[in-house]
């Protein structure tokens, strides 16, 4: 686990979210958020998994339950909005043309009733109209985007964060079932899939590497990861990798008019596809075939973690498109977790950059489902004294000590959670474990508030790990990406006390540049290192506007609803004025509320920070140092709605809400909740209601249904 993780509340046992305060609910959605974006750092970008699949999944579908009981709490680093990690230093990046979307999980055949439920609603379906879907083993390997032109491959990038990733082009030339040409595809062509490693190559990879007294690896889908992010392609060549296709994205021409036949024409082209990849007719069909590949996991010579179900039709695909981070049409149907059992060695307590206390389990390394388990997650002292927040007893009431044997629960990549606690192995002098009342790292008072489940310190900034934390996420990836400053140079110049604050950053060069100081004469730094961080600062400067509000570390502001403000804003300038506006009520405080997807939780957070001298005057010392950058809108001159905020209310019969927002979003619209004088169109179905009140006294353009359509051009 990475240093000063953030935890998360008790999400296992805790409150139902039905049960929780707004208070409780929104204290739980932002532990949720840091522990799962740094779980997300950890397996995308550093292939080093510090958190169980099952717990990673768990987390995330507590996160989505308590949002869907409070969606004006929803944060903008909400884990459901976010795909991958940002690409990592030393290649060369891509930006995806198409966005490369993570799946949504199901962990029932409950969940995939469920889903083919939600998929009916949305596309007026009756309960007996026809509806098939492709039913294919879901890959633990790394995914991988192909870019063909006129035949030929031109590009190759992973994931990353979904929207850039790394240029791995001469890497992918290597794997032998990547065709480096194609003869009848479409003239540009984009192929995704799955790199991964057999058991067998693994196995093999393994002993190799030990032999020459190399690293080996965890498991297959590390050192296919590994292998091929690997900066010498003469290394990805030598390494035995494997390549099944799956998808595509930007398309010159279509593939076919049915998922299974684009999977046949692929295979056609010359791809591998995944022979298992099956029809279903059905939730009942498609929970058959998930029992049928489980049944042969263990035999198939490489790893799996579910079976991925896609509507079969790609008209429908295209009609019920995507959310922010993931397909409509398509789930993973996840495999079961494992289990294990170890000694428990150490319990670290860790501070996270808002000051939250996060108790980290230090194991005995044990094996777990092909994986070397040594943190395990233990949320909080709650937790750890075995009852929920209501003082309720969880695992029977057993406790966790230092010492215990304890039983992992893990079914994935990502931190495991303690189970269980083998009470009769329990030494009888082990210690009742004290958590502490004041921060390891400053001594401050940490403090519970009630309804929290977190201790939290109370130093602010003069804790130097939240100060520190706060700089690392400055620095990030999905922040500003400075080349060359990452955690351990933040921790360095903090520790040396060369910057203490953003703006610091952006001096570093006139400060120790030159003269008895200079960076290139400490330890650790040559003349070439130093000048490449201060070019990768001063190329830092000019930044995008939602990187920039993402950086800022704002509580309950993550990157999708840093990219919504921007989007709304447009520029630094309009955004500030609007904003510093809001702290009053009226009309710019229901303007920033009525951005869809921003609630009062996450507009009062940012206008506090705006409101707070001391914060708006290190904002205004970094801003000093920047060139921030507007926000372009999507190429939507065509569009008849294009920069007009739109509000949909009533009920719409020939299409669903969400078809609705998805549509106009799409031609350049901005939906928002809720009318004020900035709304340009109110569209309104039967039982409209108040808003078609307050649209006809404001004197908004109001149309049904029909007219939007006809507006839009979908008559």
């Amino acid at each position: 686990m990475a240093a000063h993780q953030e935890p998360t509340s008790d999400t296992s046992e805790d409150l139902t979210p039905e049960a929780m305060t707004e208070a409780q609910a929104e204290k739980a959605l932002a532990d949720l958020a840091l522990i799962l974006g740094q779980a997300n750092l950890s397996y995308h970008q550093e292939d080093r998994p510090d958190i169980s699949d099952a717990e990673y999944d768990r987390l995330k579908r507590r996160n989505a339950e308590i949002e869907a009981q409070f969606p004006d709490l929803k944060r903008d680093d909400s884990p459901s909005d976010q795909v991958g990690a940002a690409p990592a230093d030393g290649f060369g990046k891509i930006r995806h043309e198409q966005r490369m979307l993570s799946l949504s999980n199901a962990f029932s055949d409950e969940d995939i009733t469920d889903f083919d439920q939600r998929i009916r609603r949305y596309l007026n379906l009756a309960s007996d109209a026809a509806l098939v879907f492709t039913a294919e083993p879901k890959i633990d390997g790394l995914s991988l985007s192909l870019l063909y032109e006129n035949g030929k491959l031109v590009r190759a990038a992973t994931r990353g964060d979904g929207e850039v990733g790394e240029n791995v082009t001469a890497n992918a030339l290597t794997i032998n079932d990547i065709p480096s040409e194609l003869h009848g595809a479409p003239s540009r062509m984009e192929v995704r899939g799955e790199v991964y490693m057999s058991h067998e190559d693994f196995q093999s990879l393994n002993i190799r590497q030990s032999e020459l007294g190399a690293k080996t690896f965890a498991n297959p889908r590390n050192a296919a990861a590994g292998s091929l992010r690997q900066l010498d392609p003469g290394i990805t060549r030598a390494r035995p990798l494997r390549f099944f296709a799956y998808a595509w994205g930007v398309l010159s021409e279509p593939l076919a008019e049915s998922q299974m036949d684009a999977i046949q024409r692929l295979q056609q082209l010359g791809f591998q596809t995944n022979p298992l990849t099956a029809l279903c007719d059905g939730p009942t069909e498609m929970v058959a075939h998930y029992r049928g590949i489980e049944a042969q996991r263990a035999t198939l010579g490489y790893d799996i973690d579910g079976v991925v179900y896609k509507v079969n039709d790609l008209g429908l695909q295209a009609r019920l498109g995507f959310r922010s981070t993931t397909p409509r049409w398509a789930i993973a149907h996840k495999f079961p977790a494992e289990l294990a059992w170890t000694t428990l060695e150490a319990i670290d307590i860790q501070v996270g950059r808002t000051g939250a206390l996060s108790p980290v389990a230090r194991l005995l390394p044990v094996t777990v489902g092909g994986v070397v388990v040594s943190n395990a997650t233990l949320h909080n002292e709650d937790y750890i004294a075995g009852r929920d927040s209501k003082g309720e007893q969880i695992r029977e009431g057993k406790d966790i000590r230092i010492g215990d044997w304890v039983q992992i629960y893990r079914a994935g990549d990502v931190i495991p959670k303690i189970a269980n606690v083998d009470l009769s192995k329990r030494s009888p002098d082990a210690p009742v474990f004290q958590f502490p009342m004041t921060c390891p790292e400053c001594n401050s008072d940490a403090i519970r508030e009630p309804g929290d489940a977190v201790r939290r310190c109370s130093g602010g900034l003069i804790c130097p790990a939240q100060a520190v934390e706060k700089l690392k996420h400055f620095v990030s990836r999905g922040a500003f990406d400075i080349e060359g400053l990452g955690a351990k140079q933040v921790e360095q110049f903090y520790r040396d006390d060369w910057i203490r604050e953003p703006a610091d950053i952006f001096l570093l060069r006139d400060k120790y540049g030159a003269g008895l100081q200079q960076l290139k004469n400490r330890e650790g730094w040559g003349e070439k290192s130093a000048a490449n961080l201060f070019d990768g600062i001063d190329i830092s400067r000019k930044v995008g506007l939602d990187k920039l509000l993402f950086a800022l570390g704002i509580r309950h502001l993550g990157e999708a609803a840093s990219r919504l403000i921007a989007q709304h804003y447009g520029t630094w300038q309009a955004l500030e004025e609007g904003v510093l506006a809001a702290q009053e009520p009226g009309e710019a405080w229901d303007e920033l509320l009525g951005i869809d997807g921003v609630g009062t939780v996450m507009a009062t957070s940012l206008v506090a920070t705006f409101a707070q001298e001391a914060e708006r005057a290190s904002i205004d010392r970094l801003i000093a140092q920047l060139d921030v950058q507007a926000i372009r809108p999507p190429d939507t001159s065509d569009s008849p709605v294009a920069g007009k905020t739109v509000v949909f209310t009533g009920t719409l019969e020939k299409m669903t809400r969400s078809e609705a927002k998805a549509r106009a979003e799409a031609l350049g619209a901005k939906v928002a909740g809720s009318v004020s004088a900035k709304t340009d169109i109110l569209v309104a179905g039967p039982g409209a209601g108040s808003k078609a009140k307050k649209a006809a006294d404001l004197g908004i353009e109001t149309m049904d249904e029909d007219g939007w359509l006809a507006l839009i051009g979908d008559a």
